[in-house]
C-alpha cells in the first residue's frame, strides 16, 4: 500500500500564505471561497493545506513549542539559493549536520516552522 503525508495548517491570510509558499516552490493546485477559504499546495510528493482560520500569537507556533515540517529535496542548496533571491528570510542559514544531512529552515507568516533537508555531499 503507498501512503502520503498531506500536512493542513491554519493561516491567518490563505492569499498571503500561499503567496509565501509559492516563492519556496510550491504550487497551488486547489482553491475554495469558504467559509472558511481554503487552499491546497503541492511540491513533489509533499501537500499542504491551508485552511484559513483566525490568527494566533506566532510565539504559539514557533519552534520548539510546535511540529517542525521537514521537507527532503533533490538539491538543497538551489533551493536555498532560489528562496533567497525570492526575498524570503532564513530562519537558519545551510548547515552540514553530523547525521549526514544539510539544511536550512524558514519560519512562514503565521509561525510554521519548515527544514528543507538533502544528503550531504
Amino acid at each position: 500500500m503507498d501512503a502520503f503525508l498531506r500536512v493542513e495548517i491554519f493561516p491567518g491570510d490563505v492569499d498571503m500564505t500561499t503567496a509565501f509558499y509559492d516563492l519556496l516552490g510550491f504550487q497551488v493546485i486547489g482553491r475554495k471561497d469558504g467559509p472558511p477559504r481554503y487552499a491546497s499546495l503541492r511540491m513533489g510528493t509533499v501537500r499542504i493545506g491551508l485552511c484559513e482560520s483566525e490568527p494566533v500569537d506566532l510565539a504559539r507556533r514557533a519552534h520548539p513549542v510546535m511540529t517542525e515540517m521537514v521537507i527532503e529535496v533533490d538539491d538543497v542548496h538551489a533551493l536555498r539559493d532560489r528562496i533567497v533571491d525570492g526575498g524570503i528570510t532564513l530562519t537558519e542559514d545551510l548547515q552540514e549536520r553530523d547525521w549526514g544531512l544539510v539544511d536550512f529552515r524558514v519560519t512562514d507568516p503565521d509561525g510554521y516552522y519548515l527544514r528543507f533537508t538533502s544528503p550531504s555531499s
